[in-house]
């Protein structure tokens, strides 16, 4: 059920991204799309947190719903795209759900793995149609889509462990954020590259670095990566 919850809010992103550019609405349009889409995961899909573990076991209770549908929606704007980019920004993307599926064969977490490998046979095909053709650019609403398929597939893992939080984070926001902040030094390939490196480093690391040190990690850069949104020039979300 979770995979037909998972196409019918797909369409529904971009079903609402489209009727917002050409009518030319307010953006406010596209986030109750996202909404709506991330309500037809929750109610249809059954997909929610409804407990924390931090070393003590927390009930969100009420909370469940409102927390999972923040995350969705929050995690879905990582790749939040204003204007057309060059294609190979989905390089970023591409390294974030490759980690997805590396984590959900460890753990053994089917729908994620199996997701997370047919997003990331697309986001290849793209990548190949789009340097043999020289045509495909990302604009918003494939952006927007390809950050839903994230928020759910960080839900489905957090359910399971909340140190995973780190795949979205570190693989894609970090790496975004840096793409952003050294646009205006570096050339197009110079910057796809430095982020894309960046991305499999953090990928790398969540491999090989004790949980316990993952987390402060994961709390620490949070934090500054929280603070970089109150500069526009930085803000992704």
């Amino acid at each position: 059920m979770l995979y037909l919850a998972l196409l019918i809010g797909i369409v529904s992103i971009v079903i609402t991204d489209k009727l917002t550019q050409a009518f030319k609405l307010s953006s406010i349009w596209g986030m109750i799309g996202q909404i709506c889409a991330s309500l037809v995961i929750i109610m249809v899909g059954k997909l929610e947190v409804s407990d924390i573990n931090l070393g003590n076991h927390f009930e969100l209770g009420y909370l469940t719903i409102p927390f999972t549908l923040l995350c969705l929606v929050g995690f879905t704007n990582v790749m939040n795209i204003e204007k057309v980019q060059n294609l190979s920004i989905l390089l970023l993307p591409f390294v974030s759900l490759v980690c997805f599926s590396m984590a959900a064969f460890v753990i053994g977490h089917s729908f994620v793995l199996i997701t997370g490998i047919c997003a990331s046979l697309t986001i290849m095909f793209i990548l190949l149609y789009g340097y043999f053709s020289g045509k495909a650019f990302v604009g918003r609403t494939l952006a927007t889509s390809i950050g839903f398929v994230i928020a759910v597939l960080s839900i489905s893992l957090i359910k399971i462990s909340i140190i995973t939080i780190y795949i979205p984070i570190f693989t894609l926001a970090i790496p975004l954020t840096l793409y952003y902040f050294i646009k205006d030094k570096f050339t197009s390939i110079q910057l796809i590259t430095v982020s894309t490196l960046t991305a499999i480093l953090f990928g790398v690391l969540m491999f090989i670095v004790p949980f316990h040190i993952m987390w402060y990690l994961v709390v620490g850069l949070t934090i500054i990566l929280v603070i970089t949104q109150f500069s526009r020039k930085y803000r992704f979300i």
